[in-house]
């Protein structure tokens, strides 16, 4: 079995984890809300250089805010000549500050370098430029007008910079929140963009249905990432004016560090579940009335989740080409909801272009379930992505029974 792992951040290499230019203050007469790139990150190792950007888009209330993003330019990718294309990468679930595109989290855009893609990354709202604001954490239509937002930006900003691409290629691929986001993007573009057009969307472990995985937890009475619940309750909670006080929704010790372990963007997701939360159960971190379904306070919640699920109430194009990925054994994020969204596309929908790669892939060097998938996700897309271009053959990680 072949396993390939990018986790470099070029320590090494001067301006990496550093502003290698300082940010362009707008001039007086110019638009404060025109895009614009902020800074520029040279990763010699990687062979790639990041450029750093704000950009206009909405807050969850729908009113204009500026955020930010990344693009990122692999050293193949050479000015005044054309790029194979674009693609969205969604990030997944993160919770420091300093984890998101534009701070230099870009594990999985060096993993694309040598594909001849240009790809764009919004971090998201809550994040970069509005980090001091809760993040519109599992908000599938915020982060996917945060992510077309930032895509229509970058194809502003390039040219400017003096880079082509082939304009009928864009791949829309993400992770976990970032596969929930993948495919909210399609949602989206479906329903506001016509001129726009995805050539493959890739989504893995996300989130679709989310209001069945909040039932799925409650029936558990698990949580592969305790604070991947926590945050989506306060998101939901917060941006959907629901009013709830905490103590009707946590218990001790989250009770009384939510604002130091989730609002102060502080502490990784690992550090939050593994050392802060310390324990999958459910009954350790949300009261009661939280794991009651009946409740008329879970009633109300699911209500709310329930205008974000992605396995019903839309139309996507028919030529749309997507691939599911899941690990049968996610507890992070249940695998029914790839099922949902599976039979939401290809039964109801009557899509033809869908697939679905669900495997029992064994735990690799101690990672869950969700984070092994994540593996397989990504050289899964990578693939993919190369088959689409026709450049190289691939390692196809679907392909080994495991």
């Amino acid at each position: 079995m072949l396993i390939l792992t990018a986790c470099s951040t070029d320590d090494e290499n001067v301006g990496a984890g550093q502003f290698a230019t300082k940010p362009v203050a707008p001039k007086e007469d110019d638009d404060p809300m025109a895009p614009r790139i902020t800074s520029t990150v040279r990763y010699a190792e990687s062979k790639m250089t990041a450029y750093n950007f704000e950009y206009p888009s909405t807050d969850p209330y729908g009113n204009p805010v500026m955020l930010s993003g990344a693009i990122t330019i692999g050293d193949e990718v050479k000015p005044r000549q054309r790029a194979r294309g674009l693609m969205l990468y969604n990030h997944f679930t993160v919770f420091r500050a300093d984890e998101c595109p534009s701070r230099g989290e870009l594990t999985a855009q060096k993993i694309i370098v040598g594909s001849g893609l240009i790809t764009v990354s919004a971090d998201y709202y809550g994040f970069g430029a509005t980090e001091d604001k809760l993040q519109a954490y599992c908000m599938s239509r915020q982060n996917a007008q945060a992510s077309v937002d930032a895509l229509l930006a970058a194809k502003k900003l390039l040219p400017k910079m003096g880079y082509l691409w082939n304009d009928d290629v864009l791949f829309n691929i993400g992770y976990s929140e970032g596969g929930q986001t993948t495919m909210g993007v399609v949602r989206l573009i479906d329903e506001k963009y016509p001129d726009l057009h995805l050539t493959y969307s890739i989504a893995g472990g996300g989130s679709y249905d989310i209001p069945e995985t909040y039932r799925q937890f409650i029936r558990a009475e698990i949580s592969g990432m305790p604070s991947t619940v926590v945050h989506v309750l306060l998101t939901y909670n917060e941006y959907f004016n629901l009013g709830i006080p905490r103590d009707r929704l946590f218990i001790e010790p989250v009770l009384s560090n939510i604002d130091d372990w989730f609002i102060s963007m502080k502490h990784t997701r690992v550090e939050i579940d593994e050392e802060l939360i310390g324990s999958l159960d459910i009954d350790k971190f949300v009261t009661p009335e939280i794991q009651d379904l009946n409740s008329e306070l879970s009633q109300r919640i699911l209500e709310k989740l329930d205008t974000d699920n992605l396995c019903k109430g839309w139309t996507p194009r028919q030529d749309e080409r997507i691939l599911l990925v899941h690990h049968k054994a996610d507890i992070t994020v249940p695998v029914g909801n790839a099922n949902n969204l599976y039979y939401f596309l290809s039964t109801e929908q009557g899509m033809k272009n869908v697939d679905l790669n669900m495997k029992d892939w064994g735990s690799m060097r101690g990672l869950s379930a969700h984070d092994t998938g994540a593996v397989y996700f990504m050289l899964g897309a990578v693939n993919k992505v190369c088959l689409t271009l026709s450049i190289l053959p691939w390692f196809n990680p679907f392909d080994i029974d495991i």
